[in-house]
């Protein structure tokens, strides 16, 4: 068991942010300055419809709880010599696919093949209002592994992605050959500090998240610094499914997801992970100390991620911590150089 540093964070975070935006109007990487809009007047479909991905997208039709579901995903061919070795890519909470587009990049000139799923309730992906698990996410990922002929499998998993990487690997240890957590939330069981919240109030928390400014203020919580040219996106997103018609169906299954996180904790199973891990922390994640679920005095009683990813590593047998100074939640966005070579690193024969 080895351990640099780490970070990790709570359910709070996810609890409270808000889908990871995107302007649908252009490229996933904004090219030029953005402003900060009062507002935002064009709706966008709760499946993101008219949102460009990096990659083309393709669906898989299924049954979920005996609802028919449409999961979508990418599967993206290796630009390198191809190694014959694929990597699956698991979104966060607030976030999608297409926020992966650089890490993409770097694993397929490094030769692997890459799948990345909108996890259902999420993204591109049907949102049937259903109960939701762990478990669930984790099999419809499976599926469509072996829809996809992926025997083996490296998974990444960021914020929510990473209590389900967790799951995922220690439901069908087997099929993973490597994990990463890349500030994982469940670094801790939230029902010992976070009261439960009844799914009506989840929902309406939800329905009456639209107002760009307290959207815009949570998400430049994810950054050391905000960048409106890059991270503006992630606000008109997130704004502009409010509008559209559909958007109580969004809410009603994030705030289901957000139950999940806090009854579903991952934290007892680290000790039983048997597959090699790397736990990549931005040690200045501040996405814990925010949000209008959780009081401040529970907020208090909630860990920090350095200390968090430390306690993690420990308990992962098999396990590498990397500790990123000076970085948010998220990493791959924010420190992507730094972010790719170790993780190269780390899935290197």
């Amino acid at each position: 068991m080895a351990a640099t540093t780490i970070l990790s964070r709570a359910w709070v975070c996810a609890l409270l942010a808000a889908c990871l935006l995107v302007s649908p109007l252009s490229p996933t990487r904004a090219a030029a300055p953005r402003q900060e809009p009062a507002a935002y007047t064009t709706p966008l479909g709760i499946a993101l419809e008219t949102l460009p991905y990096p990659h083309p997208v393709k669906f898989l039709s299924m049954d979920v709880e005996g609802e028919p579901v449409r999961f979508a995903y990418m599967d993206v061919a290796p630009t390198g010599t191809a190694n014959g070795r694929s990597v699956v890519l698991l979104h966060g909470k607030n976030f999608y696919g297409s926020y992966w587009e650089d890490t993409i990049r770097a694993l397929t000139a490094a030769g692997f093949r890459v799948v990345v799923p909108d996890q259902i309730g999420f993204g591109k992906s049907s949102k049937p209002d259903i109960p939701y698990s762990f478990d669930l996410l984790a099999a419809s990922t499976i599926r469509l592994l072996d829809t996809l002929n992926v025997a083996k499998a490296a998974v990444v998993g960021h914020s929510m992605g990473g209590m389900l990487a967790v799951r995922l690997v220690r439901n069908y240890p087997d099929r993973f050959t490597h994990l990463v957590l890349e500030n994982p939330i469940g670094l801790e069981d939230y029902r010992f500090a976070v009261p439960p919240q009844p799914i009506e109030k989840l929902y309406e928390n939800e329905l009456n998240d639209t107002d760009p400014a307290k959207i815009r203020a949570f998400h430049k919580r994810y950054f050391v610094t905000w960048k409106p040219e890059a991270y503006e996106r992630f606000v008109e997103v997130r704004a502009r499914v409010a509008l559209s018609g559909e958007f109580p169906r969004w809410a009603k299954a994030s705030a289901r997801t957000y139950q999940m996180i806090h009854q579903q904790p991952v934290r007892h199973e680290f000790v039983l992970i048997r597959t090699p891990a790397l736990l990549v922390i931005g040690q200045e994640d501040r996405t814990v100390v925010g949000g209008n679920f959780v009081s401040e005095e529970v907020r208090k009683t909630l860990g920090q991620y350095p200390q968090l990813g430390k306690a993690a590593a420990r308990d992962i047998p098999d396990s590498k911590l990397v500790e990123m100074p000076g970085v948010g939640h998220i990493p791959h966005l924010e420190a992507a150089d730094a972010f790719h070579r170790d993780l190269l690193a780390f899935l290197k024969p």
